[in-house]
């Protein structure tokens, strides 16, 4: 298994194709096989990343009391100077588009591109984003009862239930869940709570100018819909282009990977790249293995 070593720990990753970078960052108990689906489309135009962030996959945990976001940016910054990539675009999703805002905030000028799917930002969040994270930190202490997986699956029923479509394909997300190395209940903890901590965070996104791209999934709660303005305001540097992807919920790029592949590719070729003379690919041939 490809790994380098990034601070404490030995982080493991995938590289495919040839070209400018695209850095990958998966969500909370996800893994670097969430991305296949991007990767396996842009590989033939791009230099495309995936890693398992600390504590998660092949990557596992360490000592380190408590993580932050902080701290798994620092883990992405270490991953992209060992793999000799100066300047990328960073692509994360929930979790991984926290830990892309922190890593943006910290090393603007690593920043080719910014796309931040399905996330948050800092501050103050509404009632509903308020539940979700305590509702993170309480599975993950009732982990030590019910392992996560299991507990996943009935959240995603629940939620399906309760709110149609939210869930996505519910199918894929749990089998990349089941198929992923478990994560121990005390590195869990220590993930979920880093992330549930990160709105009250202190990085400031106006250092970022680089373009950037937010994605969010058709049927997430309304809410989120304030939580995205109040994003897109923090990036108001960047003139941020903003997509709804259809029929899609939390995992916007699993439930619909061909138009969050096609939406990728066009941005980083309008956008990101389109005054150099870097040659990648035609958008509009921009299909995916999915």
């Amino acid at each position: 298994m490809p790994t380098v070593q990034t601070g404490d720990i030995e982080t493991y990753y995938v590289r495919c194709g040839d070209g400018p970078p695209i850095v990958f960052v998966h969500g909370m108990i996800m893994s670097t096989t969430m991305w296949e689906p991007q990767m396996n489309a842009l590989s033939d135009a791009f230099t495309t990343v995936a890693y398992d962030v600390r504590g998660h996959g092949h990557t596992g945990g360490s000592d380190t009391m408590p993580y932050s976001v902080d701290l798994f940016a620092a883990d992405l910054d270490a991953l992209l100077d060992a793999l000799d990539i100066s300047r990328a675009v960073v692509c994360g999703l929930s979790m991984g588009g926290a830990i892309a805002q922190a890593f943006a905030a910290a090393h603007p000028e690593k920043v080719a591109g910014l796309v931040l799917a399905d996330t948050f930002p800092v501050g103050p969040l509404p009632v509903t984003g308020r539940l979700a994270m305590a509702n993170i930190r309480f599975l993950a202490r009732l982990d030590r009862f019910v392992g996560y997986k299991t507990l996943n699956r009935w959240q995603l029923r629940i939620a399906h239930r309760l709110l149609p479509g939210v869930s996505g394909d519910r199918e894929t997300v749990q089998q990349l869940v089941d198929d992923a190395p478990t994560i121990p209940h005390a590195e869990f903890v220590k993930i979920a709570d880093a992330t549930a901590r990160f709105p009250k965070a202190d990085i400031d996104l106006s250092r970022v100018t680089a373009p950037t791209l937010v994605l969010h999934g058709e049927h997430l709660p309304t809410a989120n819909e304030k939580t995205t303005e109040r994003l897109i305001g923090q990036l108001s540097n960047t003139d941020p282009t903003v997509l709804v992807v259809p029929a899609s919920g939390h995992a916007s790029n699993l439930d619909n990977p061909e138009f969050f592949t096609t939406a990728l590719r066009e941005f980083i070729a309008e956008r990101v790249y389109k005054d150099t003379a870097e040659s990648i690919g035609d958008p509009e041939d921009g299909e995916n293995s999915a």
